[in-house]
């Protein structure tokens, strides 16, 4: 019972990732389709083991054409089709992927022949030896097929520019292996050993199925997140002057009077220190850098971490936090409304903007606008 449950956990699951992946245009790619695919037909393999445990193909026959076009196979063509797509290897441009695809077809048609033929022609000896033969041969084909798409997925693993990407694959890659190994260990075994050993290597495969679920999801999302990042930053670098992006720290420091505490007799907002902070969040962007604190803040002033945090606290009563994440929640609308960067998701602008984590990001935003970023971006650009 608990197996049929995580059955139709895995299942669901799977169908939701895939649609994630194929329809909003935050992860829709040409690699991303193969993966969604690959785990549309993880989905069906595992409905397949769902219906089969669940003795449904017996009392349902017509739910045979879901054994017919069983698809552990297809899995595998379709995640090297989207690890070449996702690591750009000149492969992607050939043809020669696609051949994959051929003994994938005549295992269905195997498949389907001995589950139609033999049902229909059940005494018949030349339907009996050729439903054997073709049988023995797609075997035969998964049992070649398999290891050889496994060595050249890992291979093509190894041409990714990235250290996230490669790790993500490669990681992805492991749970496709035990998922498969796990797969190919019952098949070799089911006719040797009791039910035990296969039932334990299924709920194995439902496990990695799991896994390589959770994997794919989480890993694009964060592939995706690195990549906005990455082209947030670039266009930071490139953009207008009053957004421009921290040139190297090469910035001008303030000597210290003889006596700080004399710049307390002006107007706080008017005092040098605290005007030199505001010039250097303002047209040098540091708060951008996620690391700033009050210590390194202090160090460019050439003042003390606790003088730093009383200028600030007298000139606008904020806390040093605070006043950081204020120009970066500053930074952050100037973004949301520019149009150069209205594809980029609100996590990496924020991101970009100096915030170190989602939850301090979306914290600080709604607490100093009342609103989180986006709503803001909702109420502001429709």
């Amino acid at each position: 019972m608990i197996s049929l449950a995580l059955l139709s956990i895995a299942i669901f699951q799977g169908i939701v990732v895939g649609l994630i992946l194929l329809s909003p245009p935050l992860f829709r790619s040409n690699a991303n389709r193969y993966l969604a695919f690959a785990i549309f037909s993880l989905s069906l393999s595992l409905l397949n083991l769902l219906l089969d445990d669940a003795q449904a193909f017996e009392r349902y026959p017509f739910l045979g054409v879901i054994d017919v076009v069983d698809s552990a196979l297809l899995f595998p063509v379709l995640v090297l089709l989207f690890v070449v797509a996702k690591v750009g290897h000149p492969l992607q441009k050939s043809r020669k992927p696609k051949w994959l695809f051929i003994p994938v077809l005549f295992l269905i048609l195997t498949s389907a022949f001995d589950e139609y033929a033999t049902r229909l022609h059940p005494t018949d000896p030349i339907v009996s030896i050729v439903s054997n033969v073709a049988g023995l041969v797609a075997f035969l084909i998964t049992l070649v097929l398999i290891p050889f798409i496994l060595v050249k997925t890992h291979r093509i693993i190894q041409h990714a520019a990235s250290k996230q990407v490669r790790r993500w694959l490669t990681c992805l890659w492991i749970f496709e292996i035990i998922f498969l190994g796990s797969w190919l260990l019952a098949i070799l075994l089911s006719p040797f050993i009791e039910s035990g050993l296969t039932n334990a290597m299924q709920v194995l495969a439902l496990f990695s199925t799991l896994l390589i679920h959770w994997i794919a999801y989480s890993g694009v999302f964060r592939l995706k997140l690195a990549n906005d990042r990455e082209k947030i930053r670039v266009l930071l670098s490139y953009h207008k002057p009053a957004t421009a992006a921290p040139p190297a720290p090469s910035v001008p420091l303030l000597k210290k009077s003889s006596n700080a505490v004399q710049n307390l007799t002006v107007p706080p907002q008017e005092n040098k220190y605290f005007q030199t902070l505001s010039n250097l969040c303002l047209e040098h962007k540091i708060h951008r850098d996620s690391s700033l604190d009050r210590a390194s803040v202090a160090k460019m002033l050439d003042i003390s971490p606790g003088y730093v945090s009383q200028i600030v606290n007298a000139a606008t009563d904020d806390n040093f936090a605070t006043y950081i994440n204020r120009h970066r929640v500053e930074d952050v609308k100037k973004l949301i409304l520019d149009d150069d960067f209205a594809n980029y998701s609100l996590l990496a602008i924020g991101l970009e903007c100096g915030f170190s984590s989602k939850s301090t990001y979306y914290n600080s935003f709604k607490k100093i606008t009342g609103v989180t970023p986006n709503a803001y971006r909702k109420a502001h650009r429709g």
